[in-house]
């Protein structure tokens, strides 16, 4: 028999494949001795057999009760002060931030004894604020036990701010953005959305403060003294006892080694926060690989003033209520828009041209730009996004990670007051509707993006807005999922009091989704129309080319157009010299021929083959020019393969003149 070949050894992803450089290792390997080697010490001199006595003695129990106390206040304290400075940190704007941060982190490189003479300077009784405090309150903080929490806090406090402003910053804010389109208010938001998905960040924030706070000496001894029972903590202790009982000051130093070992073992190295924030990205929508579940049949949408037993009613504010639309947007997208109640608006245009920044000026969420608005009779230009029953759908659909699908759905109603059990009743029945109720109790990262999305649309339609904006709704779902979410939302829309905006780049949603279609591009509107005027007379390239169609903008001369893009096309209706137009050519009246083609053409162009795909029961080919601009033809399978097509190949093109759609820019 032969012997079998041996395999190679995969490489471990993220490791060099030489392995570690020894100019690189001999230090790394001191480093880890320097460190080592003294905590080696403390377990090597432990007088393991007194071990017990050392650690029961009265005096190392009271420091040690007199430490947790004062750790506990100052964990307390840290959070009551530390907590609003992160989120302020990592939020706000403000002059002097950086002096700011500079504060929070001083007291990490200060000396610790330096420390305490600024405290003492400052609360001491003859200190900045000392006599204030001693003579309205009552309060003397040195050589008390209060003293001992100030200083604690004083140096501990800066390890809860810095892990929690890092956790916040890796937090994406259309998480916040979207419960308070939702009608969340701002304290409402921080409770039930910021603090639980930043509390991986906040926990090990808080087991580090703690642990400090357990082991402060220098600032200690030098503002709050060193009296057994008042303000003689732990650390304290083991200075005394180095002096008196050398082994017993070992073993309470190999208690607080085991406590900070501990602690630190628990958090893995998440101190900073930043890890458990990409997990939590990570979990959201759209990171599951589970399929899609098999088709289920949806419910008929019912009338919006006679919903059946048991579902939500239609969308649109109050139950019958009917709202208008008046926003005039200024700022990076500079339009007016009205609309008449259950008006549905696509929103399309080219990356960058305005579609989001629309939508987040009405909601009240960017600097960009700034909408003045009107819904119905009531003005909302000057309220918060929380209270202008505008909601929000983004793009990534920013499903709550720590709620489930159902928790997700009510929590709007839950922010407008409405009782759990009603809410949870209300949020089943649209993600029923939506095809997601079986998956109501699964959490985002359970989810595929498909069914996140349709979570998020449930989520949105439950609140009843009257002003609904769609940013992508059906972008991460499948073809045949999205034409039953499209049918299901247009029955939602046909009862909608309110108006709705969608953003979206498939032009079928556009035209069945839409009464009208806004195309932006630069912040500006282009044409506002409805669907089948935007689908005849594009007076965007891009929306042209959106549609299929070949869109080339030039300046009229003669009896054709001079092309931006170079070369020249003859047109049958010529427009009045040097007015600016867009040449719209269907694929399907492009010819494609092998030789130079003879007869009636009067655009003929040579051109190479660079592609060819298919488009449903035909081939679309893309012909470059030197004459003229990238040209897309619609043909047969059987016409290419009679011209014998294939990338690379030279051809010629045709258009005629009568095939030439103008219109005037």
């Amino acid at each position: 028999m032969k012997p079998r070949p041996r395999s190679r050894p995969r490489p471990v992803r993220g490791r060099p494949r030489g392995g570690v450089p020894l100019a690189l290792a001999v230090p790394a390997l001191l480093a880890v001795a320097f460190l080592l080697i003294p905590l080696l010490g403390i377990l090597v001199r432990t007088e393991w057999a007194d071990l017990g006595t050392h650690l029961t003695s009265p005096g190392v129990t009271e420091a040690l009760g007199l430490s947790l106390l004062v750790s506990g206040w100052a964990l307390g304290l840290s959070l009551v002060l530390g907590v609003p400075l992160a989120w302020l940190l990592a939020r706000a704007d403000f002059p002097g931030k950086v002096l700011v941060r500079s504060l929070v982190m001083l007291p990490m490189v200060l000396p610790p004894t330096v420390g305490g003479v600024a405290l003492l300077l400052g609360f001491g009784r003859r200190g900045l604020v000392g006599p204030w405090l001693e003579d309205t309150f009552g309060i003397t903080l040195p050589f008390h036990t209060s003293g001992a929490v100030v200083a604690a806090t004083f140096v501990a406090m800066p390890f809860l701010v810095i892990s929690l402003e890092g956790a916040l910053n890796g937090l994406r804010p259309e998480y916040e953005e979207t419960a308070a389109s939702l009608g969340a208010s701002p304290v409402r938001v921080f409770c039930t959305v910021t603090l639980p998905m930043v509390a991986p960040g906040l926990i090990a924030g808080a087991a580090l403060t703690w642990a400090r706070a357990l082991g402060e000496f220098g600032a200690t001894i030098t503002f709050a003294g060193n009296l057994p029972g008042v303000t003689q903590t732990l650390p304290l202790q083991v200075y005394l006892l180095l002096q008196d009982d050398p082994a017993a000051a070992t073993s309470v130093s190999l208690l607080l080694l085991a406590i900070a070992m501990a602690v630190l073992i628990a958090l893995r190295g998440r101190w900073t926060g930043g890890g458990s924030a990409d997990r939590t990205e990570a979990a959201a929508p759209g990171g599951a690989t589970d399929p899609e579940p098999g088709p289920e049949p949806l419910p008929e949408p019912e009338p919006a003033h006679a919903p059946a037993p048991g579902q939500a009613p239609a969308p649109g504010g109050e139950p019958g209520g009917r709202w208008s639309m008046d926003a005039a947007v200024t700022g990076f997208t500079r339009l007016t828009l009205d609309a008449e109640p259950g008006t549905a608006i696509a929103v399309v245009g080219p990356n960058g041209a305005g579609k989001t920044t629309l939508l987040r000026a009405l909601l009240g969420l960017t600097d960009r730009a700034h909408a003045e608005l009107r819904l119905g009779d009531d003005e909302v230009t000057q309220l918060p996004p929380h209270r202008r029953k505008v909601a929000w759908v983004p793009q990534n659909g920013a499903l709550f990670p720590h709620l489930s699908a159902l928790g997700n759905t009510a929590y709007g109603l839950r922010a407008q007051g409405v009782p759990r059990t009603e809410a949870r009743r209300t949020a089943q029945a649209w993600l029923d509707r939506l095809g997601v109720g079986g998956l109501a109790h699964r959490r985002p990262a359970q989810l595929s993006g498909g069914q996140a999305q349709r979570v998020a649309l449930a989520r949105a339609l439950a609140t009843r807005p009257r002003l609904l904006l769609l940013d992508e709704p059906l972008a991460a779902l499948d073809q045949t999922t999205r034409a039953r979410v499209r049918h299901t939302l247009r029955g939602h829309l046909d009862g909608f009091g309110g108006v709705c905006l969608i953003v979206t780049h498939d032009p079928v949603e556009a035209v069945s989704l839409a009464d009208r279609v806004l195309v932006l591009d630069g912040g500006r509107a282009l044409q506002d129309a409805p669907p089948a005027e935007v689908t005849r007379h594009p007076r965007s390239p891009w929306v042209a080319r959106m549609l299929g169609r070949n869109a080339w903008p030039g300046t009229a001369a003669g009896n054709g157009l001079d092309l931006t893009g170079g070369g020249r096309i003859v047109v049958a209706d010529p427009l009045p010299e040097g007015t600016r137009a867009l040449a719209i050519i269907a694929p399907e009246a492009v010819a494609v021929h092998r030789e130079r083609p003879g007869g009636s053409p009067r655009n003929v162009w040579p051109g190479t083959v660079r592609e060819i795909t298919a488009s449903g029961s035909r081939l679309r080919v893309l012909v470059t020019s030197p004459n003229a601009p990238d040209l897309v033809a619609e043909i047969t399978p059987q016409a290419a393969a009679e011209l014998a097509l294939a990338e690379g190949g030279s051809v010629w093109t045709s258009v005629k003149a009568t095939e030439v759609t103008v219109v005037e820019l």
